[in-house]
């Protein structure tokens, strides 16, 4: 199957059951495929007039306790920003899967790394960022994403591009339970013997008392947030790596450059090059302490990415000065080569060492 195809069959599977998107290459397929199955299995799929009404759209509908998605690219991912932080104070859960584009063109770009891992719109909140490298763990990511924005209550991102989006690969969809999560208590479903509940940041920043009330309330809800997402980063960090336990150089990459990347770290091991990737599977929360305790042993970090170096800054504040941090990135749609990085590996002058050759036999 399609990717792109992948990420809406899986948040079916899911119990996804209400989809709003605006049409944008190189998401469009997730709209396409949505609006055909979601009739079959009963859900709501809605074609609004923009990306900004969709978003809304996503707000009003998780606040009845739905599980809900959308999908588009960098310039829809654009206009959603206020809505997305809505969603995040309003601590509605949601799923956003962003096919990042160049800005001109529809080519694979990394651009919307600061955008999604950073937070687009105003406001202490942080978003959860998934970002797969396969269409099978596009499937299975997806699946997560909701489980997380459930067990959060916020909103989840997984994060492709145009070359993942749009490649075919096997997929399955195994019958695998997610952990139990209490029920949505707080959705707003009819309210026959209680009292209403109440989807809204006002109440959180005690509005109606004097402006100290108002303020110190809503600090205090600030707070609760940031607690929130600590929660998430001392549990939910995910990484994944290859042939890095004794790698003297350690190229970090994610999504697509992690492909290629991977495929350079063999052809580096075969030349006598002791390389590994560090892949980050959560892009928020970094995974900051494995890239540390990795860069203790390395000679030099090598980040790869199809932008002008956006995760730089979080490998540099990983590594801590530890080791050099070098860089190889392509724009504009381009997608570095396995030649390209293998030379970047090269060219970060490590001697090569006795007996790494045999340890890539057979890759």
């Amino acid at each position: 199957m399609m990717c792109n195809e992948v990420v809406a069959e899986a948040a079916i599977v899911a119990g996804c059951r209400f989809f709003a998107g605006y049409p944008i290459s190189p998401a469009t397929e997730v709209l396409e495929y949505m609006a055909r199955r979601m009739r079959q299995v009963g859900g709501t799929c809605m074609l609004p007039e923009s990306e900004i009404s969709a978003i809304n759209m996503l707000i009003g509908a998780s606040a009845t306790g739905a599980r809900v998605m959308s999908a588009t690219s960098g310039p829809g991912w654009d206009l959603m920003q206020e809505g997305v932080r809505e969603m995040a104070f309003l601590q509605l859960p949601c799923v956003i899967v962003d096919v990042s584009r160049a800005p001109i063109g529809i080519g694979p770009s990394q651009g919307d790394y600061f955008q999604c891992t950073k937070g687009g719109g105003h406001g202490d909140y942080r978003l959860i960022v998934l970002a797969p490298a396969t269409v099978q763990e596009s499937a299975d990511l997806t699946r997560k994403a909701f489980w997380l924005a459930d067990r959060y209550r916020t909103p989840v991102v997984v994060l492709t591009d145009a070359a993942l989006g749009h490649a075919s690969e096997p997929v399955s969809f195994p019958e695998r339970l997610e952990p139990a999560l209490p029920p949505k208590s707080w959705a707003v479903t009819g309210a026959a013997g209680r009292r209403p509940n109440r989807v809204n940041t006002e109440d959180k920043a005690g509005l109606g008392g004097d402006s100290r009330e108002i303020w110190g309330g809503f600090e205090a809800f600030i707070r609760e947030l940031r607690r929130k997402y600590d929660e998430i980063e001392a549990h939910e960090t995910e990484v994944d790596s290859f042939l890095a336990e004794d790698a003297r150089i350690v190229v970090v990459a994610f999504g697509t450059s992690a492909r290629v990347t991977r495929t350079a770290v063999r052809e580096a091991r075969k030349r006598g090059i002791a390389a590994g990737l560090i892949r980050p599977i959560t892009l928020w929360p970094f995974p900051s302490a494995a890239i540390a305790e990795m860069a203790q042993r390395a000679e030099a970090v090598l980040t790869v990415e199809m932008n002008t170096g956006q995760m730089v800054e979080d490998v540099e504040r990983a590594v801590g000065g530890r080791t050099p941090v070098r860089f190889l990135g392509r724009q504009g749609g381009v997608v570095p080569s396995p030649d390209e990085v293998l030379a970047a590996i090269e060219a970060a002058g490590l001697p090569v060492r006795e007996g790494v050759h045999g340890a890539a036999q057979g890759l």
